[in-house]
């Protein structure tokens, strides 16, 4: 990793153009028959994409003034844990990849598959890294950390209060 707030800035920005460039590719790639898609699937892959799309909006929502496009933390944010934070740490990466992944299983493509799972590989990264300045910048977020899954959701994350 690259050392000192400005090295941090910099790898951020780097972070989040390679998810860019992920995302680009992913939504311009052609659809394609690489599997069959049975009626059944394909509902619940267009499910999916709607479910992740509203997780990923209601999560923004959630975090106001604290939003940023960067890993790290913004200036002035606080740590939320309520809404959908209470359920997982990073609903709008798992609303991201439910997005992909429902669109995935809807277009066919073998090639959306790929990006889908470099993209989960990269946001999988990004939080791990993010996590670590959010343990340095709030003095809470570890023990949040531990009673809330990262990117899934479990009936025992549901049944905490927020």
């Amino acid at each position: 990793m690259t050392a000192g707030p400005a090295g941090e800035r910099r790898l951020a920005f780097g972070v989040v153009a390679v998810q860019a460039a992920l995302l680009l590719a992913f939504f311009t790639a052609p659809r394609r028959s690489d599997w069959p898609l049975p009626a059944g699937l394909a509902a619940a892959g267009s499910v999916l994409t709607v479910a992740g799309a509203a997780t990923l909006v209601g999560a923004a929502v959630n975090l106001g003034r604290s939003l940023t496009a960067l890993p790290t933390p913004a200036a002035g944010g606080r740590l939320r844990t309520g809404g959908l934070y209470r359920f997982v740490r990073h609903p709008i990466y798992s609303g991201l990849l439910a997005l992909v992944f429902g669109a995935t299983i809807s277009s066919r493509s073998a090639v959306r598959l790929a990006l889908a799972l470099a993209l989960l590989i990269l946001l999988w990264r990004k939080a791990i890294w993010e996590e670590a300045m959010l343990r340095r910048r709030y003095p809470g977020y570890a023990d949040y950390a531990r009673r809330t899954p990262r990117f899934v959701p479990t009936p025992a994350a549901r049944r905490r209060p927020g």
